[in-house]
């Protein structure tokens, strides 16, 4: 009677009973703020308000960035895209376009830029000030880790290195807008808004990447570290407290109580 053959290959399905199901692999910066078609949305109600106001003005321009805004939700919505990056970029367009119209200038509609870059700057140096880096905490509370790495000396340092090269993103930025506003370079600030956007937040965000990784790996290893209990001592070897008269190759050498010499027995 033959013996029945065992498949060699997993079991078909989408786990093995038994078996946690695999975890998806998490997604990259890029693909956090929507890939490279996020960028392209990101892009495009800039660049229309842009050449909207060189060739029919301010208020033209104004409502032509909105409108690009609004289709770009609308698509994502048809297309059932995730639709949170396009609300945060119409509300970014409709904030920009008021107070461009409130100032009466193009270049007002990148101001909201300069002003919440500066804020972000000023708190995340901040939170590094008073040992809280704002990279970490950030981090945590997207991965659901906590913040059990403050109390883990190099992971602080690792979100301290994060949280520090954001600062230096949002610095450069207000460095850069800034001088262009003030020279009154519209086109000039179109680009550089773009140029110093998502691409350059994104490789910000492989620091923060790299210090999250580094973090978990060190508390990964401390926690399967098992500490000694308080109750239990190492057995002291030293020469008047362990008698070694005892036949040799027995298991183990005699434990004599402390202040009893050799040979002597206590008496009771």
């Amino acid at each position: 009677m033959t013996e029945p053959v065992h498949p060699t290959h997993p079991v078909p399905g989408p786990h093995r009973p038994g078996q946690a199901p695999e975890r998806p692999a998490k997604q990259t910066p890029l693909e956090q703020m929507g890939g490279t078609t996020g960028l392209v949305y990101m892009m495009l109600p800039i660049v229309a308000f842009v050449l909207a106001n060189a060739s029919l003005g301010l208020t033209a321009a104004i409502c032509t960035a909105v409108g690009v805004a609004l289709a770009i939700s609308a698509l994502r919505l048809v297309r059932k895209e995730p639709l949170q990056p396009a609300f945060s970029g119409l509300f970014g367009v409709a904030v920009a376009s008021f107070v461009a119209w409130k100032t009466g200038s193009a270049k007002g509609f990148f101001l909201t830029g300069i002003w919440s870059n500066l804020a972000l700057g000023v708190l995340f140096l901040l939170s590094v000030l008073v040992r809280r880096p704002l990279a970490g905490i950030v981090w945590g509370a997207l991965n659901g880790t906590g913040t059990a790495w403050l109390k883990d000396k190099p992971s602080l340092r690792y979100y301290d290195i994060a949280t520090l090269t954001l600062v230096g993103v949002f610095a450069v930025r207000v460095a850069v807008w800034q001088w262009l506003y003030d020279d009154d370079r519209t086109g000039w600030l179109a680009v550089a808004r773009i140029a110093m956007g998502y691409p350059l937040l994104a490789l910000a965000l492989l620091v923060v990447l790299w210090a999250g990784r580094r973090s978990a790996r060190r508390l990964t290893a401390l926690a399967g570290q098992q500490p000694p209990s308080d109750d239990v001592r190492p057995l002291r070897q030293d020469s008047h407290l362990v008698d070694h008269s005892s036949t040799p190759g027995q298991a183990g050498d005699r434990i004599r109580p402390e202040g009893i010499a050799p040979g002597r027995r206590s008496s009771r």
